[in-house]
């Protein structure tokens, strides 16, 4: 775009900083300040990209403990908060099932090679269509939150447990991509996935819940 007029424009997206991708204003990329800021404001998100077991146990402390705070913080909100949409996106409580979703797929099915790996609890991502999970496993009732919350504290265990006895020599296995079998992955690299979803979904859970705050007040 050249010679334009933007005011108040607000871009969102996940996969900014992927593969080298630029963005220029005024021939600057922006990108480096965007992820700067996102570390600045998410203390420990910098850590995602650890290259060894203990960064990676680290990193996966650090990011519990964030979880664990706005848990607390949502469990003094008004009832009712977990299941309030924001602009069409997944609630909080739809988020958690979410990341359910995202562990069973990359540490019980691509690192841990589970046969059936998926919670019918587990909100699936439609976008990515049926190749990587078949939808028939996932429970069309809304479950309540208490069982959205132990179900999700099961899957964060299952990751803190793996973390705990990875080698190095356990981060470079070779895996099969959940949504393109034929396309290699490592543990190292289904893990940094892990650790992506999870940062990208807390700040969106973050994002939503400062726009309820008002509403609810």
């Amino acid at each position: 775009m050249r010679g334009v007029d933007v005011a108040g424009a607000d871009i969102d997206a996940l996969w900014l900083f992927d593969g080298g991708n630029a963005l220029h204003v005024n021939g600057v990329d922006v990108v480096p300040f965007v992820e700067a800021e996102l570390n600045r404001r998410f203390p420990g998100r910098a850590e995602r990209r650890a290259g060894d077991p203990e960064g990676l146990r680290a990193a996966w402390a650090v990011l519990e403990r964030s979880w664990s705070a706005t848990l607390e913080r949502v469990a003094a909100m008004p009832a009712g908060t977990v299941d309030i949409s924001v602009d069409g996106e997944w609630s909080f409580a739809q988020t958690l099932r979410h990341l359910v979703m995202a562990t069973d797929t990359w540490l019980r099915k691509a690192i841990l090679e589970i046969d059936q790996p998926y919670h019918p609890i587990g909100q699936p991502n439609v976008e990515y269509g049926t190749d990587g999970y078949d939808l028939s496993v996932f429970s069309t009732a809304a479950p309540s939150y208490a069982e959205v919350l132990e179900v999700r504290a099961g899957r964060a265990a299952m990751v803190r447990d793996f973390l705990a006895t990875v080698t190095p020599d356990d981060l470079s296995i070779a895996r099969k991509n959940p949504w393109a079998p034929r396309q290699p992955e490592t543990t190292l690299a289904c893990l940094h996935t892990i650790l992506d979803e999870e940062w990208e979904h807390h700040r969106y859970a973050i994002r939503d819940l400062e726009a309820i705050v008002p509403a609810t007040a």
